[in-house]
């Protein structure tokens, strides 16, 4: 099989573009059960601080299924609205969001899979202007040095949650730096997005958001 990353990497983003903002465990910290978590109204704060004071991000990224299969690539992030996750050499897969919506490119079967980024988990790094109280919770974790933000849509459970995971360090913009988050769908699919080298208000091009539509264009008339 030419492309054997392409199973463990289609769930993950079929749910980066169709969860709302939900959660679970995260990385690098003790999972965390879903009941009786209390707010956290100062830690949500300083979140909302650390995404109005990025204007944009660069990183390495490992992406786990819950089979424990991992793959890299490099993700870049410029808000509002603009992220590229670009898959290492061999996986024909590209996601890229341009401020409207979320896509993901196939080169392999040269398919083209548009959502809105309002639907995605991701909605919640890209937009700094949300109101983090009205759908997210800092929940407990093992790790004090960790702050883990939780979101779950209530009425719509069978999208499943995700969890995003701080670490606090005074050196990041708001004293906080993006480690990652975790992704578990209805069906109990987890997969995990690690960060790492990361790399805040560098120069990002907006060419960086473009994409190459491998659809055969159709004969006119």
């Amino acid at each position: 099989m030419p492309y054997p990353e392409k199973r463990m990497i289609r769930p993950t983003l079929f749910a980066l573009a169709a969860v709302p903002v939900a959660a679970a465990a995260i990385v690098g910290a003790t999972p965390v059960a879903a009941p009786a978590m209390a707010q956290a109204a100062g830690p949500l704060a300083q979140v909302s601080q650390h995404l109005r004071a990025v204007n944009t991000m660069t990183a390495s990224f490992s992406q786990t299924d819950r089979n424990g299969k991992t793959i890299n690539g490099t993700l870049t992030l410029k808000r509002p609205g603009r992220i590229r996750f670009e898959y290492q050499k061999g996986v024909p897969l590209l996601v890229v969001g341009d401020g409207k919506a979320l896509t993901m490119i196939d080169y392999q079967v040269k398919q083209v899979s548009r959502w809105p980024i309002g639907d995605s988990p991701l909605s919640v790094l890209l937009d700094p202007s949300k109101d983090l109280s009205k759908f997210a919770k800092v929940v407990p974790g093992g790790d004090p040095r960790l702050l883990i933000v939780q979101a779950r849509d209530p009425k719509r459970p069978e999208f499943g949650t995700i969890s995003i995971a701080f670490a606090k360090s005074p050196a990041a913009p708001g004293g906080l730096m993006l480690r990652g988050w975790t992704i578990v769908d209805a069906q109990n699919n987890r997969s995990t997005i690690q960060l790492s080298n990361q790399a805040f208000n560098v120069a990002v091009s907006d060419k960086a958001f473009r994409w190459n539509d491998p659809r055969p264009r159709n004969p006119r008339g």
